[in-house]
């Protein structure tokens, strides 16, 4: 059952968007060589409880962090710890937030200093695929037209989506329907209408689409070893457009444009 939300109850998911656009930054301004996995971790928690906020993950389902920090060739759910970041890799960050029962939840792919050109690309078309996803997250459109873009865009790059992990509905719960994968047919899936607010995230490898799970069950990886991305956005549909709750800036609105 996918639930709608009304414009005040989306207004109050923009408030935990805008706590975790605001950590997001504060940990983009810290990703360097020598950085520690666990310091970015720290960070993110004092920040968000400072707020007057908790961090969505930590304890969620067991897993021990407060982000998701996942490096090189780990695509999500990477536990932070002494992993110390080295010139070079590339970090995806998954932050999730909740203030006052509402989740908000978004997702960066950085590089630590200069990157190869693989990586470069690999960062570059994940991203790009997520804002095309943004313009499909009409009233009126279909669920699979917002996987079919990102499928498109992915793929004419000759990189491969990540068929086994899919985005999801949020609002009180981190997890809602509907599921969202990264790859589908135009015009399928159920109707995209007002009130329902979506966590779009391309998860891309410049490999192929397998993946293999970690010893400690929570870290999944590309299972040829290839550099992965990860990127995302929570966004409402509403009467004026696709409004993203998660912008990566902390200026204007959010709305997408037309």
């Amino acid at each position: 059952m996918i639930i709608k939300k009304s414009p005040a109850e989306i207004e109050r998911m923009a408030a935990a968007g805008a706590i975790l656009v605001k950590t997001m930054n504060l940990l983009a301004a810290k990703i360097r060589p020598g950085v520690s996995t666990h310091e970015l971790d720290q960070a993110a928690e004092r920040f968000i409880r400072s707020q007057g906020a908790e961090p969505a993950f930590k304890g969620y389902r067991g897993f021990p962090g407060s982000i998701c920090t996942s490096p090189n060739s780990m695509i999500v759910h990477g536990i932070p710890g002494p992993y110390k970041l080295a010139r070079g890799d590339i970090l995806s960050v998954d932050v999730g937030v909740v203030l006052e029962g509402w989740v908000a939840d978004g997702a960066r792919t950085f590089p630590v200093g200069p990157v190869t050109p693989i990586a470069h690309r690999l960062l570059a078309r994940t991203e790009e695929a997520l804002h095309i996803a943004v313009g499909q997250c009409r009233a009126g459109n279909r669920l699979g037209d917002v996987s079919h873009a990102i499928q498109k865009h992915v793929e004419a790059a000759g990189l491969a989506i990540v068929r086994t992990l899919v985005g999801h509905g949020i609002g009180r719960s981190m997890h809602e329907d509907p599921q969202i994968p990264n790859y589908g047919r135009p015009g399928s899936g159920p109707w995209l209408e007002e009130g329902m607010v979506l966590a779009v995230e391309p998860m891309v490898t410049a490999g192929r689409h397998a993946v293999r799970v970690g010893e400690d069950h929570w870290a999944i990886y590309s299972q040829d070893g290839s550099l992965a991305a990860h990127f995302e956005f929570t966004i409402a549909i509403t009467g004026a457009g696709p409004r993203i709750l998660t912008p990566w800036h902390e200026a204007g609105n959010g709305r997408a444009a037309a």
